[in-house]
């Protein structure tokens, strides 16, 4: 069965993989490279282990989770897009994947 937010946190997950990378080796940024990084792949982190749930709070709990770790992210993409980081280009791009995954997080949420 298809699952959209499976799909997109894995898909964010590469792009900020990426990003650390880009940030690390072009920019040599390492604190706040690593912490996008931790906080992104978190988001997925989190889908997936609520999969593997063991009752339905165990699912909203790891859900929840996803979503803090989105908001983090989103703060911390801001934080790189005003400290010069990145470029608004950039930025914009990946701060749309963010939001799109809070607002699916929140939906989902709620739904529970």
């Amino acid at each position: 069965m298809r699952d959209p937010l499976k799909e997109k946190s894995f898909a964010f997950a590469l792009r900020i993989t990426n990003l650390a990378e880009y940030l690390q080796k072009e920019k040599r940024e390492m604190t706040l490279s690593t912490k996008v990084l931790d906080s992104g792949v978190n988001i997925g982190l989190f889908i997936e282990e609520a999969r593997q749930g063991e009752d339905r709070a165990d699912f909203r709990h790891k859900y929840s989770l996803a979503n803090k770790e989105a908001f983090k992210t989103n703060f911390m993409l801001r934080l790189l897009n005003q400290s010069g980081f990145l470029t608004l280009e950039q930025f914009e791009s990946i701060i749309f994947d963010c939001e799109e995954l809070q607002k699916m997080l929140i939906s989902s949420l709620k739904k529970l």
